[in-house]
């Protein structure tokens, strides 16, 4: 007999729930990776919106185009109280905060929409809900790039495209989440999650990249090529996404020792199989997937025993004040909101600080600002390996978030000594300040989601993870436009708001913080993964 091809070995090696599981991990890193995607080129953009030149002082009205490099692309009448520095209206000495306005309108919407969207998110269908929100967000990503080619200068425009975007983006992670819970149990969740939360960096990544690519010849196009990318995907979630295992009646296998499983309504122990196999029917391939995930040979009714457990049984969708009552909640949201208003400072304001500090045009800058999320795809990693390790995600988030006041005030220091500094600094601020926003968004959002005290109730986990990432969001709306207002007294002075802001995100988990350092075992106030006996 013929050996198997290495290919088809390496194929049969994984169960079919693996292989399943490994296609929602990845499809749902891709989803949304493209909603970051779209979510970078105004950053990228901001240089070539405004950009440093003298007044033009003729008297009489002049044909301008935005730069020689762009004289392709529609131009505009300057009048003579004008100057050419970019695409008005900001082009004028308030730039700053008219760009800063464009970020927090965006942010301010996504803020407000972000705790509505996990209450309507539990009630409606994952896959429709996400696919609706991205083909909208497609459309109103593309819609900012068309006042390019339409020669439109209104500033409510820009400023209502962002408002319509950041709603219809607030689908997306509570969504995600919901789904990656379901397909991933508690074991391993923190480096799991935490490479999973790498989508962030990649689509920011990808997102300064073809943003860049366009952005000094026709920055239109930075923002409708991602948009159709969005799109696409959208129609990829509606054709491809399996929202939990139960929906292709998956089938999983009994590992080699006994555990015990938990989801809160019901109790399951594995134990040898009684005498009485033959007088137990088929197993039901929910009850299946909630106990296994991997295993050797296939699963026995009889290895199961079902207990009674504390619930009564109802799975009615968790309140917004029954979510917050659960230990851990309020104290993530704010450090959240702290930590995220510090990572969206950077996402939106680094390009522009580059080109100020090393005087490099919008293009260079926006690639030399992905190594910021290059770091932050290692800090999510070693954040959530620390913390299934320690089994402390508080005191994990607290020793990074320590770590990223002091490298933030170097950063600024050092950034203007040249560029090989500021490259360094961006992969070691990218790591310490990505690292707690990564862990408590994903692995922390998820451990609460599945709290003890929710009694297996699985239609929480939409709503926790909403409330986390909204209060994170109106850090993240403060942030730039904090930066917006502080940046013309000196980026000095944006360093100093944004170690502030590390400070306040530790001292909300103080308490936290004490309480797993003084109690052995797993993080007090959050279920911790199950182990094997």
């Amino acid at each position: 007999m013929a050996r198997l091809p290495v290919g088809i070995r390496f194929i049969i090696a994984f169960s079919r729930d693996q292989w399943y599981r490994a296609f929602v991990f990845v499809l749902t890193f891709l989803l949304y990776a493209s909603f970051h995607l779209s979510r970078k080129p105004i950053s990228i953009v901001k240089g070539e919106l405004h950009k440093q030149c003298a007044a033009g002082d003729e008297p009489e009205p002049r044909f301008s185009g935005r730069s020689s490099s762009s004289r392709h692309g529609p131009t505009h009448w300057l009048l003579d109280n004008e100057t050419d520095c970019g695409w008005a209206p900001f082009d004028k000495n308030n730039y700053q905060q008219l760009l800063g306005a464009l970020d927090y309108s965006f942010l301010c919407a996504y803020a407000i929409g972000m705790y509505l969207s996990g209450i309507i998110g539990e009630r409606l269908p994952i896959r429709y809900y996400l696919t609706f929100g991205m083909l909208a967000s497609g459309a109103f990503t593309a819609l900012f790039g068309v006042g390019y080619f339409y020669n439109i200068h209104s500033l409510g425009f820009y400023v209502m495209t962002q408002i319509l975007n950041g709603l219809v983006q607030t689908t997306g992670w509570p969504s995600v989440v919901t789904c990656l819970s379901n397909w991933f149990g508690k074991g391993r969740r923190g480096l799991i999650m935490g490479i999973w939360n790498s989508h962030t960096s990649v689509g920011n990544i990808l997102g300064s990249l073809i943003a860049g690519y366009w952005v000094s010849t026709c920055w239109g196009l930075s923002f409708i090529v991602p948009g159709a990318i969005v799109a696409a995907m959208g129609i990829v979630c509606f054709l491809f996404l399996i929202e939990h295992p139960k929906d292709i009646k998956c089938s999983s296998t009994l590992p080699t020792h006994s555990k015990v499983s938990e989801n809160g309504i019901n109790r399951f122990r594995l134990q040898k199989q009684t005498a009485h196999t033959e007088k137990n029917g088929p197993l039901d391939p929910e009850l299946q997937c909630l106990l296994l995930s991997d295993g050797k040979s296939p699963l026995h009714p009889s290895h199961i025993v079902v207990l009674p457990g504390d619930s009564s049984g109802s799975m009615a969708a968790i309140s917004f004040t029954g979510a917050l009552r659960i230990p851990g909640v309020i104290e993530f949201s704010l450090c959240l909101l702290f930590a995220k208003l510090v990572s969206y400072t950077f996402l939106f304001w680094l390009p522009l600080y580059i080109t100020s500090v090393d005087h490099l045009d919008a293009k260079k800058a926006g690639e030399l600002s992905t190594l910021f999320d290059v770091g932050g795809i290692f800090g999510g990693v070693l954040a959530g390996v620390i913390s299934d390790r320690l089994e402390k995600r508080a005191s994990t988030c607290g020793l990074m978030l320590l770590l990223a006041a002091p490298t933030l005030y170097v950063f600024s220091s050092v950034s203007k000594m040249g560029l090989e500094a500021t490259i360094a600094m961006l992969l070691l601020s990218g790591a310490l300040v990505s690292g707690p926003y990564a862990l408590i968004t994903t692995a922390v959002s998820a451990d609460l989601g599945t709290h003890k005290s929710l009694k297996g109730n699985s239609h929480a986990l939409s709503t926790v993870t909403a409330i986390i990432d909204g209060t994170g969001s109106v850090g993240a709306a403060l942030g730039p436009l904090l930066a917006g207002l502080i940046s013309p007294s000196g980026w000095s002075n944006v360093f100093y708001m944004l170690m502030f802001a590390d400070a306040c995100a530790l001292l909300f988990l103080i308490r936290l913080i004490h309480k797993e350092l003084s109690c052995p075992g797993p993080a007090a106030g959050i279920q911790a993964p199950l182990k094997e006996h």
